[in-house]
């Protein structure tokens, strides 16, 4: 008998501790910035100065988009593979960098344990990047929360004349999923302490001032973004903003810092830019369009991530980033697992790790629909497959035909556990279709001067395949109140559940004959579009019975249970 064990293989901070970091001012050497430019936070973090930035160096470098199929609740890897891309490229001779969204302490706390990637495709200093980072986070919650104390005082300073405002709208915000504030009720206690007012709260990556952040083009730009958002509403029914309240610039003062760029390393010192944090399920979903832009002004393949399936960060990247900036990809990802596969083929979660092909097959009408929408925005795809130890050869071969048969590449990705090597398949064949095949230009959903209803149900008629789309009787309101105000040519932002096409997470795969119910309308005019609210989604999540927040601790000084 072997007396031969086989070794497991390290976690994720294992993998982060072990990792040799280059000083961060030898990144930012290595793709043009002078390390005297860079304000650093500690060795291996810092921002960049946005000028930087270089428009004719953008035009020429390479933009490519991951995204993924529907995702089971663990995710199928689409950080992994964005970080592994990134390092393939540079394995096989290429100046690549990737630019990544922040992640949210709520999820971090709650039940991710961590968003910087994972095994040796990771972003880092991986602890830091999941904890306050630099603090733009912070800056973010501040600024919202500023704008809610100053709309209070107003409110408290004009009471009982005709200044007063008829409605407020403007929510805070925290970084933390807290169920108990989502309604709540502020200024109890005698008039001394303000106006009894319904109020409540979002988490952070669903404010206003986080898709405008990452939207902006730069100072100027975010101050006038910020001028615009809507707080409430006059006696008259017309809207008040943050210009009205005459407090922007303080607003812009509290952000100034965190609008650069940060800029640190993965497990193999490629460069990556991490910026910005909205949720694609509540909010737009994409890094800031700052961000992306550097890393296009340092090198010539840029990788970024959406977030969750196609339907919701690749449809919002590409009807309102992409809309609003000018970026366009040359190339798009769609993230598979065999595991998310055969979930939409109806397996129990507990079962989605054992070799199934009767299950997988019946889980590739879902692979095939986000396929099929990329397409339809004249996107050229490559399917990129996480392999994991599980999956079968039949399986794999199986998914190969599949692919070949939809007209698009196939590529396994072994970036997890090789780092850039176990990618450089997946890197060539990026390369080649982005020299041969690469995307053709937009074919957005909707077009700008369609109706905000017409804009909703294209969006859920041909990217969801919805039968129809009901308003609620406050959506219908809130419909003819916003083309009133000349918001109408505003884009739209569809929140709604991640784990299905329709707004019920219990409708997996492919489902058809359905109906998208639009039960609320809100305005980010500062942002520059139109959330509409469907299902039961909600703005402020809550926290499951067992929070990572409960396995996250300090042992010998170091950092365990983010992941």
């Amino acid at each position: 008998m072997s007396n031969i064990t086989s070794v497991p293989f390290p976690s994720d901070i294992e993998i982060s501790r072990s990792a040799k970091l280059k000083p961060i001012s030898e990144i930012a050497k290595n793709v043009g910035i002078d390390p005297d430019d860079i304000i650093p936070y500690g060795k291996y973090k810092a921002k960049v100065p946005l000028t930087y930035l270089n428009e004719a160096k953008i035009k020429t470098s390479n933009l490519i988009l991951v995204t993924a199929i529907t995702p089971n609740k663990a995710g199928v890897g689409k950080t992994v593979t964005s970080v592994a891309l990134s390092l393939g490229l540079n394995y096989i001779g290429k100046k690549a960098a990737v630019a990544l969204r922040e992640p949210s302490l709520g999820p971090c706390f709650g039940m991710k344990g961590g968003a910087a990637g994972g095994g040796y495709s990771q972003v880092l200093p991986m602890e830091d990047i999941n904890l306050h980072f630099t603090g733009d986070f912070h800056a973010i919650t501040c600024a919202n929360n500023m704008i809610a104390a100053l709309l209070d005082n107003y409110q408290y300073q004009n009471r009982n004349t005709d200044k007063a405002l008829e409605r407020i709208v403007w929510r805070r915000v925290a970084d933390v999923n807290d169920r108990s504030l989502r309604n709540i009720v502020t200024g109890l206690g005698g008039s001394a302490n303000g106006i009894p007012t319904e109020a409540g709260f979002d988490i952070t990556p669903a404010s206003e001032i986080m898709a405008l952040f990452c939207l902006a083009t730069d100072l100027d730009d975010l101050q006038a973004r910020i001028e615009r958002i809507v707080l409430g509403y006059k006696t008259d029914k017309t809207p008040f903003t943050v210009k009205d309240l005459n407090i922007a610039e303080s607003i812009t003062v509290l952000l100034k810092d965190a609008l650069l760029p940060n800029l640190v390393q993965t497990t193999e010192q490629t460069t990556a830019f991490v910026h910005g944090g909205p949720f694609a399920n509540i909010a737009h979903g994409c890094n800031t369009v700052l961000a992306t832009k550097m890393a296009m002004s340092c090198t010539e393949y840029v990788v970024t991530e959406s977030g969750f399936g196609s339907d919701l960060g690749a449809e919002k990247f590409l009807d309102i980033k992409c809309r609003i900036s000018g970026l366009r990809p040359k190339a798009t990802i769609i993230v598979a697992t065999s595991a998310a596969l055969k979930l939409h083929g109806g397996v129990p979660a507990a079962e989605i790790s054992k070799p199934n092909m009767e299950a997988l097959i019946a889980g590739l009408p879902n692979l095939q629909r986000h396929i099929q929408n990329m397409k339809n925005f004249g996107q050229s795809v490559v399917v990129s497959f996480n392999k994991f130890k599980h999956d079968t050869d039949e399986e794999i071969s199986y998914l190969v035909d599949f692919c070949e048969k939809e007209g698009v590449v196939f590529a396994i990705n072994n970036g997890f556990t090789k780092g850039g090597e176990g990618a450089a398949d997946l890197a060539r064949k990026v390369v080649e279709m982005i020299e041969h095949n690469p995307s053709k230009e937009l074919n957005f959903t909707y077009d700008s001067e369609d109706s905000i209803k017409t804009k909703i149900e294209k969006i859920a008629t041909k990217i969801y395949r919805a039968d129809k789309v009901v308003f609620s009787g406050p959506a219908v309101t809130k419909l003819k109140q916003f083309e009133t105000n000349g918001w109408g040519q505003l884009p739209v932002c569809i929140a709604k559940t991640q784990y299905s096409f329709t707004d019920d997470e219990k409708k997996i795969c492919a489902p058809t004959g359905f109906t998208i119910n639009i039960r609320d309308l809100v305005i980010n005019a500062g942002a520059g579009f139109i959330v509409a609210v469907a299902g039961e989604i909600m703005r402020m999540p809550g926290l499951p019975k067992d929070p990572q927040a409960m396995h996250i601790k300090l042992v010998n000084g170091q950092i365990e249970g983010l992941s």
